[in-house]
């Protein structure tokens, strides 16, 4: 039985191979928006209940890929691969979000986990270098689950901004650099706890890329101290953003609104 289901999630080599910006990224991408946009169409003007239940369901998808993949890699790929810990912003973004809806205090900052997990998704969506360097087909569960993943983080984000989900104020946008710096503290540990001398031989993580930067722009000797500054800075501007974008949106949504109301 195991060689049977470890044909299905190993990973496809052979034939069409999977990279940024060809005709299946495309594909996945129209699946993640397309799928997103249309659930915006659908529901908006449903009941408030109905909205809650869409974003409870887009986030529970996340959690449940990024669940179910501890329990699947060990049927594709003989292991677990100790990357998907969450020390990264969207892994730990993912459990955080999903925490967030059923714990009292940890709903104080539903805002700022949904949205830096959407900042961190988006990015991968768009550019998902992490599985085009495996150099596997497209159909490859490592490619699908991976681009899902991250497509449900973002349809989540959208979904509890447009539906009203999450509250935008700018003056708890100290909150997400909070986050942020927690983030940081956080991923720097597992950094530390994780990179070493292991059976396999020499390993090295770069959770949230606090060691180095991955375009390899900073210098090797100051990017240890210099890329946690710009990881949380780049994020943090991400962030700001978003506000500025909603924000910007709905002022002119209700000058829209006045300008009918006075006709």
């Amino acid at each position: 039985m195991y060689s049977q289901i470890h044909e299905w999630f190993a990973d496809k080599v052979g034939g069409e191979i999977f990279t940024c910006f060809d005709l299946w990224h495309f594909i996945y991408m129209a699946i993640i928006f397309g799928s997103m946009i249309a659930t915006i169409c659908l529901l908006r003007n449903k009941s408030e209940r109905a909205k809650q239940r869409a974003v409870n369901i887009a986030i529970s998808i996340a959690f449940g890929l990024y669940m179910f993949d501890f329990f699947a890699m060990p049927l594709a790929y003989g292991a677990v691969d100790v990357d998907k810990l969450p020390f990264h912003a969207c892994t730990s973004m993912c459990i955080m979000s999903f925490w967030s809806r059923h714990n009292k205090f940890l709903s104080r900052f539903k805002t700022q986990f949904t949205l830096v997990g959407l900042v961190a998704s988006l990015i991968y969506v768009v550019y998902p270098a992490g599985v085009m360097w495996y150099s596997i087909h497209p159909l490859s569960y490592r490619v699908w689950q991976t681009i899902f993943f991250h497509g449900a983080m973002v349809v989540y984000g959208v979904l509890a901004i447009v539906f009203g989900d999450v509250k935008l104020e700018w003056k708890k946008c100290y909150k997400d650099l909070g986050v942020l710096l927690v983030l940081t503290a956080w991923a720097l540990l597992g950094n530390a706890v994780y990179s070493g001398e292991w059976p396999s031989g020499q390993v090295s993580y770069n959770w949230f890329f606090v060691k180095m930067d991955p375009f390899g722009l900073l210098p090797a000797d100051i990017a240890p101290y210099l890329a946690p500054v710009v990881s949380v800075v780049a994020l943090f501007a991400a962030n700001m953003a978003i506000y500025a974008i909603y924000f910007g949106i709905k002022k002119l949504c209700g000058k829209k609104a006045d300008a009918k109301a006075s006709e």
